[in-house]
């Protein structure tokens, strides 16, 4: 049976899309993503509310979902709450946990450090479990430049068997201003050397811009390999390589290409949790109630801003 270029194209993965238009990107999905929108407790960090008034501040602004920090949950069972306790107060207020924040050392240069990263992500995990938390950040703590992709994606592999194990899935991450670990072309790499089909990236928009990956390569990533991503924006008065995490604004205060963004975020496909994560001192200062209204409104307009 003679196998033509559209079918062969489509064994890839690659669709006829693609064979039919080169401009097209091969990342569109046939379905429209869907988002769902999420506070970053980072956001307001500032005013150092504690971990229940994130959740009561974050349902009371319209949010969908929380994303938490693993060192407040930790300090929150620590004073006598119960994971059961805190997955209910979480839910009463309407939302669902989306994520969590850690920095364990996994991805470490030195073995032993690393062995104890990945005890320390298991514990984090099985935490985050029992309060309703399906996904964990993992950023690349530890690694020294220049990071060793072929053994991070093995590392990263080991983790996502980890998450399984659990039932909290790892997000690799990655920073801007961290030399070993900035370019989405470096999690691209690690990703493919994982070979699994849970892989999921957590890109920012912040830091794609002050990594210098720019953002066409997001056209390259399909479906819910990208399930949570970290929503902000940057000045143009700083050059990028001075910007820093206290620089971030507002979605569509600053300059940032987000109708672009948000277009190839909807052509994915896939449900997208939309995260607040913004660690701006200015906006500490105000009430954090406002500021979680403003963000969620800022996000919601920049997004309905965008047909596709």
């Amino acid at each position: 049976m003679k196998t033509s270029r559209r079918n062969l194209l489509k064994g890839l993965g690659l669709g006829a899309v693609a064979a039919l238009a080169p401009s097209t990107s091969f990342s569109q999905s046939a379905e429209i993503a869907k988002f769902s929108y999420c506070l970053n407790t980072s956001t307001i960090r500032g005013q150092k509310p504690g971990l229940r008034k994130y959740i009561e501040l974050a349902g009371e602004a319209g949010y969908d979902g929380i994303e938490v920090w693993v060192e407040d949950v930790k300090q929150y069972l620590a004073e006598g709450h119960s994971p059961p306790e805190l997955r209910r107060l979480i839910q009463d207020n309407g939302l669902r946990v989306e994520n969590a924040i850690g920095f364990a050392p996994w991805m470490a240069t030195d073995e032993a450090k690393s062995q104890q990263g990945f005890k320390q992500m298991e514990a984090e995990m099985n935490m985050l479990a029992e309060i309703g938390c399906k996904r964990v950040a993992a950023p690349g703590i530890g690694a020294e430049a220049p990071v060793d992709l072929m053994l991070a994606g093995k590392k990263y592999k080991a983790l996502l068997n980890l998450g399984r194990k659990t039932g909290v899935m790892p997000q690799l991450e990655f920073w801007g201003a961290f030399a070993p670990f900035h370019h989405l072309g470096q999690v691209l790499m690690v990703a493919a050397v994982a070979n699994d089909p849970d892989t999921r990236l957590l890109p920012d928009v912040y830091h794609l811009f002050r990594g210098g990956s720019g953002f066409e390569g997001l056209k390259l990533i399909h479906g819910n390999a990208i399930e949570l991503f970290h929503m902000n924006d940057y000045p143009a008065n700083i050059p990028r390589e001075q910007q820093q995490d206290k620089d971030r604004i507002y979605p569509g205060d600053g300059v940032a290409p987000l109708p672009g963004i948000i277009a190839d975020l909807k052509r994915m496909g896939g449900d997208k949790v939309l995260s607040l994560e913004l660690f701006n001192p200015v906006y500490w200062k105000n009430d954090p109630l406002e500021v979680a209204k403003t963000g969620l409104m800022k996000m919601k307009g920049a997004v309905d801003q965008v047909s596709i």
